[in-house]
């Protein structure tokens, strides 16, 4: 039996307990809702195995709920199949074939430094010499025009199956077929590719899932989607104080026309820039990194991302920006879905997201999980089937720097063995 004393010493500690101050964030022995400062996740929205409670966590280490004074942290995504199903780079070229957007230019090869003779045959022949310079190819009535174009794109070939590209340059920083599309859109203003973009968007947002549409005669998704569970998880990241980016290796005025349907504006978004001229895109391609501006050896591809984090977000400049930086300049979130990302997304310190769509260097880093931080998961719309065997990640799961495969290294150097899809 509890005596007097007993109780009258078990107020006062309750008192004590009642009057201290409470760490940030903090729920009372009687409110075990979260505060303000603590957003949540959408509980939902679906996410693989234990993800949602993962990054919940990594949220309320490093945002509001942390209480920590400093830098806000920052998040970073990736676009096509990170935030979105589908490309959005694909849904606007497409968009402009069909509605006649692309400037006849003087010679193709003006258009991009890497252009084979053979290609600048190609687009010569199929796209004609009867259009005056400058002036708008009719590509939704040229099969033939749009077919070149667009195989170019997706193939780095041309429609005979010659290569469309040739030359020297770092695989791990650029890729010329990347930085073609923007040069094709040479001309035209920023605003009025961002226009382009956002009426693909309409037609794309409206078309239901599963479809399909025409470019010449290639067959492509027909469709885009926002990812409900991304939409939520930048939103969160935002309430709780951290500092969100796109970077893409789309055009920039397209990732523009699309980002601000996850709530970041053209601040917050990094694509490949353009030099612009009397206010008109030119073919010249903005660098990075101590990388000159002019024929596009620095994208944001690969550990190009890198170089545009860290030059236009933490603003590190010259060389350095090629480099992983101390834990105090890298962001705390990466978000990714193939190679191209797989720099970016590994320099993160709370959050590597990897969304599977079966890329080797990606997948084998995050199944390996070497710090414990790799968030694996399917596609949330129609995802891709298991991998069958496993990911080469000892022998040609990376891409080095001439293009050759090589073994995917951990940071001190070791081998990382092949593994198994385990996120499907």
């Amino acid at each position: 039996m509890r005596t007097t004393s007993a109780i009258v010493v078990g107020l006062a500690t309750v008192a004590t307990l009642a009057a201290a101050p409470l760490p940030a964030g903090a729920a009372t022995a009687h409110d075990r809702t979260p505060r303000v400062n603590c957003p949540q996740l959408d509980t939902k929205l679906p996410w693989y195995g234990d993800n949602r409670a993962k990054l919940q966590k990594m949220i309320d280490e490093r945002g509001t709920c942390s209480g920590k004074r400093g830098p806000r942290p920052v998040a970073a995504f990736d676009w096509d199949n990170t935030v979105v199903k589908n490309d959005i780079t694909d849904a606007t070229l497409a968009w402009a074939l069909k509605h006649d957007k692309i400037l006849r230019p003087a010679h193709w090869t003006d258009t991009n430094a890497f252009l084979t003779p053979a290609a600048d045959k190609a687009l010569t022949k199929a796209c004609g010499t009867a259009v005056r310079v400058g002036r708008p190819l009719p590509t939704s009535k040229n099969t033939a025009c749009a077919d070149e174009i667009f195989e170019i794109r997706e193939k780095s070939k041309t429609m005979a199956g010659e290569d469309a590209f040739a030359g020297d340059w770092n695989h791990r920083r650029t890729v010329p077929g990347y930085a073609w599309i923007p040069q094709l859109f040479a001309g035209h203003t920023p605003a009025a590719l961002t226009s382009f973009a956002r009426q693909a968007r309409a037609e794309q947002l409206a078309a239901p899932v599963g479809a399909t549409q025409k470019v010449g005669t290639h067959t492509l998704a027909g469709y885009v989607r926002y990812y409900d569970q991304q939409k939520d998880l930048i939103r969160t990241l935002k309430a709780a104080g951290f500092d969100v980016y796109i970077v893409s290796a789309s055009s920039e005025p397209i990732a523009e026309a699309w980002s601000d349907g996850v709530g970041l504006d053209a601040k917050h978004t990094i694509g490949i820039r353009n030099v612009t001229k009397h206010g008109r895109l030119t073919p010249v391609i903005k660098g990075c990194g101590g990388v000159e501006t002019g024929r596009g050896d620095a994208l944001p591809y690969m550990d190009g991302k890198r170089c545009m984090i860290n030059q236009e977000i933490f603003k590190i400049k010259g060389a350095a920006a090629w480099k992983q930086q101390d834990p105090a300049h890298r962001i705390a979130l990466g978000a990714g879905d193939a190679d191209t990302d797989v720099t970016f997304v590994n320099d993160a310190t709370g959050a590597h997201v990897a969304i599977n769509r079966n890329k080797s260097e990606l997948m084998c880093r995050a199944f390996d999980d070497a710090d414990g931080r790799w968030v694996a998961n399917p596609m949330f719309i129609d995802p891709m089937p298991r991998k069958a065997g496993t990911y080469p990640c000892s022998t040609t799961g990376a891409t080095a720097a001439d293009g050759s495969k090589v073994p995917v290294r951990r940071a001190d150097g070791s081998v990382i063995p092949d593994q198994v899809d385990l996120a499907f």
